[in-house]
This record gives structure tokens, sequence and C-alpha cells, in this order.
């Protein structure tokens, strides 16, 4: 199949790309390189470099390529950022989705996966683990752009025939992911912990998140291309169903390791949740998917890969 993944050069696309191009599959990469990086494109994929929000350069895109599929992980990645700016993280995260959709069925695609987020279209949940019927009430603009994508979805569904799979990640963590910027705990706690620096914990470090590691990602990625493309559709939780608190990563990554940094905390931060697990037995019904690597095999991979 020819296949466009965006945001095919960030940690998590780059994997997803790996996994099509070993399926088989004819992908190329479209990224404006603002968060991701050359040195993990696929040196099989096809690499172009443009911005979702240039209207012009999408459409461009879709109309001389035939892509049967179009699996759409480019986005600003940052709550904190999307808290302070909301207005750009909509230029990005809705108004650039928008021109991608709508080049897409303009050219004739009619297959979408979109990867949206469990962590954060729930809100504060109102029971654990959150299943995909559970209500849907962003506490921050980025779970907000989200959710807009995904009823976006079901709107080009209605009117042109748009079938599509939603995979809501919770935290994905894994190598290749960048410590810095838009980064995840679990980068941020490797890099500084390598660096011999004391991580900093937001809060009280009770929080709780549901980690997911990025090969298990990239082949929900690869079953969920399977599903769609047989006819299926429909909105999956990928995650582990296992509720970490900060406190236990932080002591995890001690082990792993091998240090003995004390813990450090400073005022939580603004738009964060509390808890956040998830439930992915409908993906397990209906993909086959379910993770395979457990949190302290990921955990030291991810390190490995840091080192």
């Amino acid at each position: 199949m020819n296949i466009l993944v965006t945001g095919g050069a960030g940690f998590i696309g780059s994997h997803i790309v790996d996994r099509y191009i070993t399926a088989g599959h004819s992908v190329t990469v479209l990224d404006n390189l603002s968060t991701g990086v050359r040195e993990n494109l696929n040196p099989q994929a096809t690499f172009v470099e443009a911005d979702l929000r240039d209207r012009g350069a999408v459409e461009s895109l879709l109309k001389s390529e035939r892509f049967d599929v179009v699996n759409h992980h480019a986005a600003q990645l940052d709550v904190r950022v999307s808290v302070r700016n909301p207005q750009f993280d909509a230029e990005i995260n809705i108004i650039g989705a928008l021109n991608l959709l709508q080049a897409a069925v303009e050219s004739g695609v009619r297959q979408v996966i979109f990867a949206s987020s469990a962590g954060t279209v729930y809100g504060e949940q109102e029971y654990f683990p959150a299943d995909e019927q559970h209500p849907t009430n962003p506490i921050s603009p980025y779970g907000v752009a989200k959710l807009s994508v995904e009823k976006y979805l079901h709107y080009y569904r209605h009117v042109a025939g748009l079938k599509y799979v939603v995979l809501r990640y919770t935290n994905v963590y894994g190598p290749r992911q960048n410590p810095h910027g838009e980064a995840g705990v679990v980068a941020i706690f490797c890099q500084q912990m390598l660096h011999h620096k004391p991580p900093i914990i937001y809060g009280d470090g009770q929080q709780t998140r549901d980690y997911v590691f990025a090969l298990d990602v990239a082949n929900a990625n690869q079953v969920a291309l399977e599903y769609l493309t047989s006819g299926g559709s429909g909105v999956f939780n990928i995650c582990s169903n296992t509720e970490t608190t900060v406190n236990q990563l932080f002591h995890i990554l001690n082990r792993v390791v091998g240090s003995n940094f004390s813990e450090k905390y400073a005022p939580a931060r603004p738009g964060e949740q509390l808890r956040s697990v998830c439930c992915y037995r409908h993906a397990q019904q209906k993909l086959g998917w379910n993770p395979s690597v457990n949190f302290e095999e990921g955990i030291a991979e991810t390190m490995k890969s840091y080192k």
C-alpha cells in the first residue's frame, strides 16, 4: 500500500514508518522538522519537508500522489505550550489537521489513521481505568484539539465516506524520544539522570500516568492499518492498563541507572491531570492488540538508547 505518514521524522511517527516499511508498504513522510529529526527517517521512505499549516503544499502533495491511507501523527505535542498559547496549538493541531483531511478527501483518500490522546481527551477521569465510552471533558487546549479532530473525522465520514481509526494513546515512551521541548517525563528524567542531575518532580509525585512503549504503539498502527483496510473503523485506547505514579517512575529509573538521587519537588504545573489510566480491552477484542513490553523492560531499553 502507498501510505502517507505525517510527523514521520518524529519520535512515535518514525517507529510507525519503520513498522510499515518492514511490512512491505511504500511510505512517504511529511514533516516540517520542528521537533522531528532527519536521523529518525527511514532511508527507504520518501521524505517531503513541509508544514501542515501550508495548505497549498499539503494539497499539492496529496494530489500528486495516490495515497491509499493517511496516517496523521504530526502535531504540537506539548500540553504546557497549549495552555500558554491555545491559538498556536489550534493552528497546528486543528487547522493543520483540517488542511490534511480536506486535501485527503479532495484527492480521493478514503482511509485515515489518527493519533489522538487518551491521556488528555478524557480529562479528570470519573472512573478507572477509562474505556472508550468514558466522558470526554479535556482540561487542556491540547486535549480539546485532539477531540475536535476526532469530531471532524466523524463529519468527514458522514459527508464524504471517509473511513478512519482513531488511536488514543496514553503516555508513550521509548527510544528516539527527544528529552527537550515537548518530551514526556520518562525522556526528561532519563536524560537528567544520565547527566548526573536530580530530576524535578512537579507536584507531590502522586499524579499517575499510563505508560505504553513506542514499539507497542507502532504495532498498534500496523494492526489498525489491517483493520481499517479490511473495512473496520472505530476509536481505540492504546495503553497499558497500569497506573504508575511519578514517584514510582523516579524510583524505577533510579534503580535502572544505578543512582541514588533523592526526590526533588516543585509546584505542580497548570493543566496537568491528577490521575490517568486507560483500558485496552476494545483494542484487544477488535484489533488483536495488547502491549507486549512491561514497563521496567521498556525503561531499560529506553535508557540503553539514551546511553
